[in-house]
């Protein structure tokens, strides 16, 4: 859905206080001050940020100070949360540059907490800040990728956020060789936010995308891929319309204690997930148990 083109003047205006309601509520919530940033201090704290989420290291980085600047400089988003419980400590930040059609979509390549900031929802907090800014600039979708083995990724995005599956990206970036993709191939997949549709506006109202394996599978889901008994990729040739696909619990420890098993989980995943976004097929959502649920065929 596109709702945003359709909307008149006075809906989007309505839109867009609403988000900024929601997302001073979420900033509230988590106890941090989410502001836009433009000073070189502030987007040198947020190259540190990544560099100490992702552990890569000054040699390289996510991203650099003046490529942050020239961002703001061409009127892209880039905000940070402080903490506001006790030192005003960055502990969060996001930034995202508009891509075609030009004005209308923004991509969001970057956001990222500190580790100890878990479980205060300061990644709502900053995706639903974004979503405001983008309603007020006449912004109709955000898109960013993620990567589809670790678990808590896909549950914020198809779940908490409400995002839905765009595409299916193998290899994005080549090889990144921080603690977290541990030099694993960055297959990824592609978001896409409608900030109007209906399933967006539940859950920044905190009424998340919820599905169930379990009820599928009662109601003729095939399982295509889950992990056995050792924690490896088992995969299932399938034809049923809904297919369940299993991911690892922790896909990252497993790649710095078993790269070979946690390579052969990417292959899997690329076989199998891959071909099917490839062959049109939708992702229903994401149970947190786990499993993407997806449909071959549009449900009635």
């Amino acid at each position: 859905m596109n709702g945003a083109t359709a909307l008149a003047p006075g809906a989007r205006s309505a839109l867009a206080a609403g988000a900024d309601r929601a997302a001073a509520d979420a900033e509230a919530a988590s106890g941090v001050v989410i502001r836009l940033l433009d000073d070189v201090r502030d987007l040198a704290a947020v190259r540190a940020l990544y560099e100490g989420i992702w552990r890569t290291g000054a040699t390289n980085p996510p991203v650099t100070a003046d490529l942050l600047r020239a961002l703001v400089q061409a009127g892209n988003y880039v905000a940070g949360a402080f903490d506001d419980r006790g030192d005003p400590e960055l502990v969060g930040a996001c930034f995202g540059f508009f891509g075609p059609p030009a004005a209308r979509t923004l991509h969001s390549h970057i956001a990222g907490t500190v580790p100890r900031a878990r479980g205060r929802h300061l990644g709502f907090a900053l995706k639903l800040h974004q979503r405001a800014w983008a309603l007020h600039r006449g912004i109709d979708t955000v898109t960013w990728t993620y990567d589809p083995l670790i678990r808590r990724n896909a549950h914020f995005n198809l779940g908490k956020l409400a995002a839905s599956v765009g595409a299916y990206l193998p290899r994005l970036y080549g090889a990144l060789d921080d603690r977290i993709n541990g030099g694993d191939e960055t297959d990824r997949i592609l978001v896409r936010w409608e900030l109007a549709s209906s399933p967006v506006l539940a859950a920044a109202a905190h009424r998340p995308l919820v599905v169930d394996a379990d009820r599928a599978r009662a109601e003729g889901a095939a399982v295509a891929l889950r992990p056995d008994d050792a924690d490896a990729p088992l995969v299932a040739a399938s034809d049923a319309d809904t297919v369940l696909i299993g991911v690892p619990a922790d896909i990252e420890g497993m790649r710095e204690t078993d790269p070979r098993r946690a390579a052969d989980w990417r292959l899997a995943l690329r076989d199998v997930l891959g071909a099917l976004l490839a062959e049109g097929a939708t992702v229903r959502g994401f149970d947190r148990a786990g499993w993407y649920i997806i449909d071959r065929r549009e449900r009635s």
